[in-house]
Formats: structure tokens, sequence, C-alpha cells
């Protein structure tokens, strides 16, 4: 307990934060009811044993110790094998039921990746998954209505209805996994404009919106533009030019470090479709013979 500088219950806090799957327990002389109460509180010990403590004592806390960690890890490594297995497999079913959707996705991710560390992101992987399962809840609409909206035709209320409901329904597809609130929570809010306006229909408005949908609501559409011609710098500063409409920081973080790469120059070679392998990406998209789409330009070749 009373070591220069830092005392014991001061070292287990900064070992939980340090390693905070390691197993703490505390042997101290110093056994007042204060110092059990801070090593429980704010060391969050395992086991509290004063001294003197027998052998027979101390070993029954380590194997206990060492069982703990065992439960612990074991939990740890079924859920992040849970969870990537889970992502997994939605990005592979968006690739092969909605190519076109999928490759938009992947454009998300990859521009979202360089807003990331200017806009101060830590958790890099909440921002990638929520990108590329932005649009998952594609895979739960008819094709005929997804190629209705395309092509610019009419859509009745029903099927507008459907259209509008993406972000919401890929919210609800996604809470059914552990440990993906805050990606669904994005996904949710990604239609949604810095001013309130927009879906979902709520009091949530400017910095209250889920950094992530912030992000995501300004490359979907400077995404969308590029793809119908328009030049980057030009769309971004026209959204710099609606107020309210943008999360002005990641317009200006934008245009720093997205712009400047626009420029860049894209060099590929001719290859047959059945040589493509993965990590790949298409600078052209993919056509049958009689012009159907079958994988857009942009798209990084999966397995799937």
């Amino acid at each position: 307990m009373h070591m220069p500088g830092m005392n014991g219950i001061e070292l287990l806090s900064k070992i939980r934060e340090v390693a905070p799957q390691t197993v703490r327990i505390m042997l101290t002389g110093n056994a007042d009811q204060q110092v059990a109460v801070e090593a429980v509180n704010k060391g969050h010990i395992f086991r509290f044993l004063n001294k003197p403590c027998t052998p027979e004592t101390l070993a029954l806390a380590l194997e206990a110790g060492f069982e703990q960690y065992r439960l612990i890890t074991a939990e740890k490594e079924l859920l992040e094998k849970t969870l990537s297995g889970s992502v997994k497999m939605l990005t592979e079913i968006l690739s092969m039921v909605e190519p076109q959707t999928f490759g938009r996705a992947q454009m998300l991710r990859d521009y979202a990746r360089g807003l990331a560390v200017p806009l101060g992101i830590t958790s890099f992987w909440e921002l990638e998954v929520a990108a590329l399962l932005s649009q998952i809840a594609y895979v739960t609409i008819p094709a005929a209505i997804i190629h209705k909206d395309r092509t610019g035709a009419a859509l009745n209320p029903t099927e507008k209805q459907i259209i509008t409901r993406i972000p919401e329904i890929g919210n609800k597809l996604l809470l059914n996994i552990p440990r993906l609130e805050s990606v669904a929570r994005i996904v949710l809010y990604q239609n949604k404009y810095y001013d309130g306006s927009g879906l979902p229909q709520d009091s949530v408005a400017g910095d209250q919106i889920p950094l992530g949908a912030r992000i995501l609501r300004v490359l979907s559409d400077l995404i969308k533009q590029e793809i119908e011609g328009a030049v980057r710098y030009e769309i971004l500063d026209q959204m710099r030019r609606r107020p309210g409409a943008y999360d002005p920081k990641v317009i200006d973080t934008a245009m720093a470090t997205l712009v400047q790469d626009a420029g860049a120059t894209k060099s590929g070679q001719a290859m047959l479709v059945k040589d493509l392998a993965p990590g790949q990406v298409l600078l052209s998209p993919v056509m049958t013979n009689d012009g159907v789409l079958i994988v857009p330009a942009g798209t990084e070749i999966t397995q799937m």
C-alpha cells in the first residue's frame, strides 16, 4: 500500500486500464476497512488477502484467479468471433444479393477511413462496420423496388415508405448482434441532417447525432454525386453552402483530406473476370454482354 509515488490501489487501477483482463489480487498487512473498500471499488480486485497469509490460502486464491481469467478470456474470444463472424456473413450476403449497393458501401468505408483520425475517432472498427452495413436493409427489399428507385421511376406510397425505412430496418437487424449497438445507432441516423431534419423524425440534432452518422451523411451524398460525374471539390463546396444540412467539421475535414487525393491518377490493367482475385479493386464495372451491371466500378473484390 505504501509505495513512493503511487500506492497499491493506484497501481491496481492503472493495471486495470493497461490490461483490463488481468485478474487482480491484493495481499496487504494494511487491512483497515477503508483500504478494503477502495481496493474493491477503485482497484476492482478479485480477492483481498490479509498478511499473514498461509500458503494454502494463497494457493486457493491463485487457482481461483486462473479460473476467473480463463472464463474472462473465453467469453471475450467467443464474443469477438461471434461479432466478426456475423459482420463477415452480413457483408458477404450484401455483396452477393446487392453488389452495386455493396460497392458503394466499400467506397463509404474507404472514404470514412480518411476522416476518422482527423475527427478524433478512436473506434475505427465501429465506423468501418457502420459504413459497410449502412445499406444492409437492401437485402430485405424486392429487387423490382430497388430497380425503380435507381432508375428514377415513380414509386407508389408503399414503395416510398419501404425505401425511406432502410436505415430503420438496418438498425433493427444490427441490434440483434451483441456489441453492435453503437453501429446500429449510426446506421439509424445516417440520413439525418445536422439541423435535425430528415429521418428518423425525432428531436435529435447537431452534435447529438452520432459522429459516425454525420460522416456517413456527408460521404453518402458525396459518393452519389461523384458517381453521376460531379467533381469532388465542387460537391463539397456546395454542401458547405447549405447551412444546417451537414456538420461543418465533417465538411472541412473532407475538404482537407479527400480533395487533395481527388486528382490522383488511377492506373490498372485489363483482366479476364475469371482472373480477378480478392483484394483487387475494379476501375471499371463488370457488365454482361447485354449491358446488365453485375459489379460496379470501385468495388473491392471479395471471395464471395
